[in-house]
């Protein structure tokens, strides 16, 4: 299943958590090691180009931070990020350069690659975004199925029990999300690929594709 692991979708890069993705088969595995990857990262940092803001809260001294966001540690958060009014960021997040996490936008153990944007009335938890990844507002990806059953991918007729019970997505490089859509636990969306707004969106979706509905699925042109 060569179209779900990291190298086919994720550009490894575009992020300073690289090296967390060294030897794991999916992009997923690495999911339950962000908190302690985390630790791993304070400890390369420059005192010149982050400031501990508050315990085990790392910020780039070139990122803007509101006075009306939270944000609970352990967090990295890289150069020329916005984290703007009403951000909520509750542990483990890795935050790449040049992202905007906005207004009621909501992340918990997840990695956004560089110029990741999540602005409005977005959450994203037990999850990873790539490169210049977007949602739109109100999109939300989803990380725990109803029945609290551990997550399984699907491709086609194949499945894969990831072994997690929280999961929610792999957004692959360049994505865009539609307003409002709604990622289900478990999903993967290949490079280039639209989700429409409204949508519902389970399963694998290809690279460069556009998603109307589980029914429609286009290729970009």
């Amino acid at each position: 299943m060569k179209e779900l692991r990291v190298e086919s979708l994720l550009d490894l890069e575009k992020t300073i958590a690289s090296s967390i993705f060294e030897n794991v088969k999916y992009p997923w595995d690495v999911l339950d090691k962000i908190e302690k990857f985390i630790f791993i990262l304070f400890s390369r940092l420059s005192e010149d180009e982050f400031d501990v803001v508050d315990e085990n809260v790392y910020i780039s001294k070139s990122s803007s931070i509101s006075k009306n966001c939270f944000i609970n540690g352990p967090c990295l958060i890289d150069s020329n990020a916005q984290i703007r009014n009403g951000a909520f960021i509750r542990g483990n997040v890795i935050v790449g350069k040049n992202c905007v996490v906005g207004n009621s936008s909501e992340l918990k153990n997840c990695i956004l690659f560089d110029n990741v944007q999540v602005p409005h009335f977005n959450y994203v938890g037990d999850s990873i975004m790539g490169f210049k990844s977007h949602m739109g507002a109100g999109a939300i990806i989803s990380n725990v199925k109803s029945d609290k059953k551990d997550v399984v991918v699907k491709l086609g007729d194949e499945k894969i029990n990831t072994n997690l019970r929280k999961f929610g997505a792999i957004v692959g490089d360049h994505v865009e999300i539609g307003c409002n859509a709604v990622v289900n636990p478990g999903s993967v969306i290949g490079r280039e690929s639209i989700i429409y707004p409204l949508s519902m969106v389970r399963g694998y979706v290809g690279e460069k594709k556009i998603f109307k509905n589980i029914k429609n699925i286009v290729d970009r042109i």
